[in-house]
């Protein structure tokens, strides 16, 4: 006898099927009915369910019933331009095809094999003809009758006849008795022309490899070999295809000597995680190199920005990069003109300057309305900013020393500050080359900026002074960079002083100057000063920090440590865990877009004379500075957030603190809303992992799991494939640990250090992207000395960035920190799979609404007088943990994915 499912009273309305049902589910399904009355009644002596009508939250059929006929809708999205936007012979090829019903065949695979032969069932297949359209989608339908015994239906094959590929929104399954079964797709699918493979889509059900139903084994293998490649020839733009590369793309030495570029990874010398492989020709001066093109490839999954409502954010970048930021450099003409004074700035706020008239500005305005506006007339485009929040707010507080320290705590690089747990301080760095490794900040100097508080022992004992150190990282490169004309660089230390108040002030700073063949090493600490000269050059002195905080965020916290190595999270998971293993499930959301963003990223942002080369101070060596750090830094299990605290000494492991752990500075904006976000994550993780996997014998049977995560460390990062520090997969604990990690970087790191950007790099002087002069005194016999002397503002605004590079720079990030209106926020809509499982969807709604109620400790915490870091007149408070936003440029907010 088959005996009815338990059901619960939080049950969803979906009907359960068993082994021999049509349309069944794994411990929960997507058959869903009309919620009315519900009347069970057993049959007979075989015991089966009929559901007389109503609400049924399960039941059980005999394995011999059948379903004679299913009408299938296949959901085809419109894209821009229609579905079919291309004119000319194949358009009427699809039109055609269209007419005579021959345009998209489906085929129904079962779970389950013959038990006779034990081999797959033969398909039923049914070609699906174009029914009903409304704006955004094309309905295709068809008919299908089922033979008794072909059980329960595990997936479906769809080939596309038509000339051009189509996005399939979902396929559902609709039987005699009004049970609905919907298989999600949101996939590009080929046109037959390009590729003779039909695509294969599983049901909403989750399996790990051994529970995988008999009759889809095959499928499930095939599915991934069709997504690894062979490793051979060019990308096609219709493909889905994850394979690994090195970044030997990022320079352009067939198109100018000075273009080329080292490539990154694959080396020793140049350590660095890998990219999604194009098979692009090599330049013709560089075997290495690959050559570049006018688009980069990504599987056509990883780009959805032809659909309509989707990818707001990459379009709008896009929109930036392609044709905001060569109209600026055309209206602005003379690349090395700054501002003449300080109410120049202003009007980029107050009245913005004209665009100049030329094809494919005119869209625009439509795109990207907060930065290109109209002036009265109705003619021309006027590129005017909006103030930020940060000057909005208080606009000298850029000025403040207060506020220049406790941006390193809530401001958009909070990842930099750390514990000084030495003195004095030393270099690591060669003493042969750089010199001796004594800084030349001394106790003396300390102890007098403290004013007597503490002696610096104590102060090192109490664990009140902290650092931002660009020391070590940036001191090999400044003779490089100083080589190049309008930028220059300093190795720089940045000494704090943690008050009794709980907020930070700043102490010291000490710049470097290695010395060279025909200069001795130069270096010489700026205090905070009460006479003019010295008041000047502090202000000097921070905006060279400020460069180099800034080139540091974008290179490191931003680039490096999220989007470059989360995409070797995203291939390997392509490559070796099934689109219905429900660890691929669970990370998916995570995964969403960021491979697109990224190829724009290495088209115009990181690229040889791209955005970050052309207006940070690093110039051409940004990138190589990125795979230094990489290779001395970067570890997976320092990557998530309790470890990474630890690390830099704002934490210590503490079993009697909230988390763990107790933080150095109490009133760290980042690290107390990043911890709430953590936990959360980690226990939304747990419930999910624990459901899957019972024990660690399940995890280490998972041969998908395991290839994954091998993947991750021999091939995506394979420079450090030998480190001891990989965790390893070996328990439901690790697997927990491994996956928060990835999670947290892709959705609350990525959003600590992107959204808040436009906020605080908005309004330049307050984060200048690059320093394009030398401090005055490094050489008191230049003129540049006599002029600081005579006009020391006028020394500011030579040091501050270029007219061209302060516009290009902050319309960038006026687009980076931008919500798209159909932004997907952590925790905010579930999966289809999740909704069909129940203890999925109850631990899911339990993650929602913790989420939920974190932002309401957020807020009770920016109002807190007590907590000075994120309260206080004029001050921004700390929102970028807030776990959701409205859209636009808002300061919070925390995505799934990378997705801008």
């Amino acid at each position: 006898m088959l005996k009815p499912h338990v059901l619960t009273p939080n049950s969803a309305p979906f009907l359960f099927f068993s082994h021999g049902s049509l349309l069944s589910s794994h411990r929960s399904s997507s058959l869903r009915l009309r919620p009315t009355a519900v009347q069970l009644q057993k049959i007979g002596k075989r015991g089966c369910i009929r559901c007389a009508s109503g609400e049924v939250q399960s039941s059980s059929v005999d394995s011999g019933a059948a379903i004679s006929t299913l009408k299938a809708v296949a959901t085809v999205k419109m894209t821009v331009g229609g579905l079919l936007s291309n004119l000319g012979l194949s358009r009427a090829l699809d039109v055609t095809a269209d007419l005579l019903g021959k345009s998209l065949l489906l085929e129904l695979v079962s779970a389950e094999v013959d038990p006779k032969t034990g081999l797959e069932k033969e398909t039923i297949q049914a070609y699906a003809h174009k029914g009903s359209q409304d704006t955004d989608d094309i309905n295709y339908e068809c008919d299908f009758t089922i033979p008794k015994g072909f059980g329960e239906i595990g997936a479906v094959l769809v080939t596309n006849e038509h000339h051009q590929e189509m996005f399939l929104k979902d396929v559902t399954l609709n039987s005699d008795d009004s049970t609905t079964l919907t298989i999600s797709c949101n996939s590009w699918v080929h046109a037959k022309s390009d590729n003779l493979e039909k695509r294969i889509f599983f049901t909403n059900k989750s399996y790990l490899p051994a529970q995988t139903p008999s009759g889809l084994r095959r499928l499930r293998s095939k599915e991934l070999e069709n997504k690894r490649g062979d490793g051979r020839g060019e990308r096609k733009d219709f493909e889905r295809i994850y394979d690994y590369d090195v970044y030997n793309d990022l320079g352009d030495p067939d198109d100018d000597d000075d273009k080329a570029r080292p490539v990154l990874g694959g080396s020793k010398k140049h350590p660095y995680p890998r990219r999604c492989r194009t098979g692009r020709p090599r330049t013709k001066k560089d075997p290495l190199s690959e050559t570049r093109s006018s688009s980069i490839y990504v599987p056509r999954d990883e780009t959805f920005s032809e659909v309509k409502s989707v990818q707001f954010s990459a379009k709008t970048l896009r929109s930036v990069l392609h044709a905001v930021v060569p109209s600026i450099q055309t209206a602005l003409i003379d690349y090395n003109l700054g501002f003449p004074y300080f109410t120049a700035i202003d009007k980029l706020y107050d009245e913005g300057f004209t665009l100049p008239k030329q094809e494919g500005v005119g869209f625009l305005r439509s795109m990207i309305p907060r930065l290109v506006k109209v002036i009265t007339d109705g003619t021309d485009e006027v590129l005017k900013f909006e103030t930020p929040a940060l000057i909005e707010r208080d606009k000298f507080s850029w000025l403040r020393d207060e506020e220049f320290s406790r941006q390193t705590l809530a401001g958009i690089n909070p990842y930099a500050i750390q514990l000084v747990t030495e003195f004095p301080l030393k270099s690591k760095l060669d003493p042969q080359v750089y010199g001796p490794p004594e800084s030349a900040i001394t106790v003396e100097m300390i102890e007098e900026e403290i004013g007597g508080l503490v002696t610096v022992e104590e102060a090192l004992k109490q664990k009140r002074l902290f650092m931002l150190d660009y020391n070590d990282l940036f001191l090999p490169f400044v003779h490089k960079v100083r080589e190049i004309e309008g930028t220059t660089l300093y190795g720089s230390r940045t000494i704090f002083f943690l008050t009794n108040r709980g907020t930070l002030r700043p102490l010291a700073i000490e710049l470097t100057r290695p010395a060279s063949p025909t200069k001795p090493k130069w270096k010489q600490v700026f205090a905070p000063c009460w006479d003019a000269t010295g008041a000047w050059l502090w202000k000097l002195a921070k905006a060279q920090v400020g460069a180099h905080d800034s080139g540091y965020h974008e290179l490191i916290t931003h680039w490096l440590r999220t989007h470059c190595c989360v995409e070797p999270y995203i291939i390997a998971a392509n490559r070796q865990l099934s689109a219905m293993h429900p660890i691929y499930r669970l990370l998916h959301p995570h995964f969403r877009y960021t491979m697109e963003i990224n190829s724009l990223a290495r088209q115009y942002l990181i690229s040889a004379a791209g955005i970050i080369e052309s207006s940070f101070s690093p110039r051409k060596y940004s990138m190589e500075i990125s795979s230094v750090f990489y290779d001395q830094f970067w570890r997976f299990d320092m990557e998530a957030l309790p470890a990474d605290l630890i690390r830099r000494g704002m934490a210590v492991e503490d079993p009697t603190a909230e988390h763990g752990l107790r933080l150095t500075i109490e009133d760290y904006p980042f690290a107390n809303d990043g911890l709430l976000i953590w936990s959360a994550i980690k226990q939304w993780v747990q419930d999910y992992v624990s459901h899957h996997y019972r024990d660690s014998s399940h995890v280490l049977e998972d041969y998908e799991l395991q290839e994954f995560w091998n993947d991750v460390r021999t091939k995506g990062h394979g420079d450090k494939k030998d480190e001891p520090w990989w965790p390893k997969m070996d328990s439901p604990e690790n697997l927990i640990h491994i996956l928060t990690t990835m999670m947290w970087v892709a959705s609350a790191h990525h959003a600590a250090v992107n959204f808040g950007q436009f906020h605080y790099g908005g309004y330049f002087p307050n984060r200048p992207s690059i320093a394009r002069t030398e401090m005055p005194v490094e050489d008191l016999q230049r003129e540049e000395f006599i002029k600081f002397l005579e006009k020391p503002e006028d020394a500011l605004l030579r040091c501050f960035p270029s007219q061209i590079q302060a516009t290009v720079v902050m319309a960038v990030l006026d687009v980076l920190s931008s919500h798209s209106p159909d932004e997907e926020y952590l925790g905010g809509e579930p999966e289809l799979p999740w909704v069909h499982d129940p203890i999925i969807k109850a631990a899911f709604e339990r993650f929602n609404g913790r989420l939920k109620e974190i932002e309401g400790i957020i807020d009770g915490r920016n109002r807190d007088p007590k907590l000075k870091n994120r309260f206080g007149a004029g001050i921004l408070s700390y929102e970028s943990m807030k776990p959701f936003s409205k859209p636009g440029v808002t300061g919070m907010g925390i995505p799934n994915s990378i997705s801008i």
